[in-house]
C-alpha cells in the first residue's frame, strides 16, 4: 500500500558530515541560524536559511534569498564536497538523545500516496510557508529538508534494522546539542525486504514536516508546468520511524500580556473557570497544565471533555484554548495572534521561567505531551490537531542526505 523507493543521495563525505549537518530550517529564527552557522562555511544553514548571508534588512522571502541559496548550494557541493551516490539506495538513520534512541528508514516516498492519504496528515499548513519551501525546491531542484514520518511498528523492518546496525556506518557523530546521528546504507540484498515491508503497511503518518511534504507536492506541479520531465519530482525525501520509538515532547505556550489585567485579577478569573492549585513546572498527567505567573508555578486541572467530542478537540491544547486562552486572554486564533508564542519542550521549563522573568511574556503554560496513539487515531479519523500540538525530539539533521529532483 505504501511505496518506499531507493534514491541516489547527494551527501557529504564522512569527514565533512558533522560540519555540514544542520538543524531543520524551521526550528530556528534567522538570528539563531546566523549564530549557529557563524565560522562554519560548510553549515547547511547557508542553503536552507540563506538569508543569513545577506544584509539583515532583506526579507527571508526576497528573491535574492533563493538565488543566494542556489549559489550556496553549488559552492557547498564543491567545498564539502557533496558526492552523488552511484546507485539508488535506502538508509537507516539512528537518533540518540540521552537514553532515548530511535531508528528510521530513509528513502523516497510517493507524492501520489500523500495525495491519496495513504500518507496521512494531522495538521493544516500555511500558504506563505508552502510558498517559501516550494520556491526553494524549484530553484535548487532539490529537496534539502527531510520529512519525519511514522508508522505502526513492523517486525520485518525491525529485523532489517538490527542487521544493518552490524555494518560500518557512513556517519556516526554527536552534534553540538548532544544528539547522536548515525547513518547506514542498506545492503542491496536487503532493499527488497524493506520495500515489501512498507508495501504491506496500510498507512504512513506525517509526524513532523507537513509544510515540507505539501511543498514537495506543489514543486512537482511547478516543475511539470515548466515543461521539465522528472520522475524524482514525484517523490519526497523522508525518514520513517516506528511509532513505538517516536518521542513527542510538550509544545508549551507563552503569552505576552494578560489582556489588560493584573496578575491577581487574571488568577481570580482563571479560578472562576478551572481548578487552580499550587504546583510544579511539569504537569503529571493528561488533563493538567502547569502555569507560571508572577514568579510562581500553579497547577491547572482542565474540565473533563464532554462525551462525543472529536479526539482532536479533547487534547489538552484544545481545552486550554477553550477554557483559558480565548475567554480570558482574548486569543481567538493561535495561528495569527502575535501575543502568543510557542516553546518546544526540548528547551525545558526553565525557558518559560526566563521569558516571564525578563518580561518577554506575562504568563507561560507548560503542557503534558500528546501521546503518539492520539496522533495516529486523529489522523486515521481524518481529523486535524490544533496548531502547535506536538514537538518531536530529537530532530533529524538537514544536509546529510539530499534528494535531487
Amino acid at each position: 500500500m505504501a511505496e518506499l523507493v531507493p534514491f541516489r543521495a547527494l551527501r557529504p563525505i564522512p569527514d565533512a558530515a558533522p560540519r555540514v549537518a544542520a538543524v531543520p530550517y524551521d526550528v530556528v529564527t534567522t538570528e539563531e541560524a546566523r549564530a549557529l552557522a557563524a565560522g562554519n562555511p560548510l553549515s547547511f544553514l547557508h542553503v536552507t536559511r540563506s538569508e543569513i548571508d545577506l544584509p539583515p534588512d532583506v526579507s527571508p522571502y526576497d528573491a535574492r534569498v533563493y538565488a543566494q541559496a542556489s549559489q550556496n548550494f553549488e559552492e557547498l557541493k564543491r567545498a564539502a564536497p557533496l558526492v552523488l551516490e552511484d546507485r539508488p539506495s535506502l538508509y537507516f538513520y539512528r537518533l540518540r538523545m540521552g537514553s532515548h534512541e530511535q531508528t528510521g528508514v530513509c528513502g523516497c516516498f510517493s507524492i501520489d500516496d500523500y495525495d491519496r492519504d495513504v500518507i496521512k496528515k494531522h495538521e493544516r499548513t500555511r500558504k506563505d510557508k508552502e510558498d517559501d519551501r516550494t520556491r526553494h525546491m524549484v530553484e535548487l531542484r532539490a529537496q534539502t529538508g527531510v520529512v519525519f514520518l511514522t508508522y505502526r511498528a513492523s517486525a520485518a523492518v525491525d529485523a532489517v534494522a538490527a542487521r544493518a546496525s552490524d555494518d560500518r556506518p557512513l556517519y556516526d557523530f554527536v552534534a553540538s546539542d548532544g544528539v547522536g546521528h548515525c547513518v547506514w546504507r542498506v545492503r542491496d540484498a536487503e532493499v527488497g525486504a524493506l520495500t515489501a515491508a512498507f508495501a504491506a503497511m496500510p498507512a504512513l503518518y506525517v509526524a513532523d514536516g507537513h509544510h515540507r511534504a505539501a511543498s514537495a507536492a506543489r514543486a512537482r506541479t511547478a516543475i511539470a508546468e515548466s515543461g521539465a520531465q522528472s520522475v524524482e519530482a514525484g517523490r519526497f525525501l523522508a525518514v520513517a520511524f516506528p511509532d513505538t520509538q517516536v518521542q513527542i515532547l510538550a509544545y508549551n505556550r507563552v503569552v505576552k500580556d494578560l489582556g489588560g489585567r493584573l496578575a491577581r485579577a487574571f488568577l481570580a478569573g482563571l479560578r472562576g473557570r478551572v481548578r487552580v492549585a499550587e504546583g510544579g513546572p511539569a504537569p503529571a498527567r493528561p488533563g493538567e497544565v502547569s502555569m507560571y505567573l508572577a514568579g510562581r508555578w500553579y497547577r491547572i486541572t482542565l474540565p473533563p471533555t464532554p462525551a462525543g467530542v472529536p479526539r482532536a478537540e479533547a487534547l489538552d491544547v484544545a481545552a486550554l484554548q477553550r477554557e483559558v486562552l480565548e475567554p480570558l486572554l482574548g486569543i481567538d486564533d493561535v495561528r495569527t495572534d502575535k501575543r502568543i508564542d510557542f516553546v518546544g519542550g526540548a528547551r525545558g521549563t526553565g525557558e518559560l521561567e526566563r521569558l516571564v522573568a525578563t518580561g518577554r511574556a506575562a504568563v507561560a503554560f507548560s503542557m503534558y505531551p500528546v501521546a503518539v496513539r492520539d496522533l495516529l487515531a486523529i489522523a486515521d479519523a481524518g481529523g486535524i490537531m490544533p496548531p502547535k500540538s506536538t514537538w518531536f525530539e530529537p530532530k533529524l539533521r538537514d544536509g546529510l542526505l539530499v534528494h535531487l529532483i
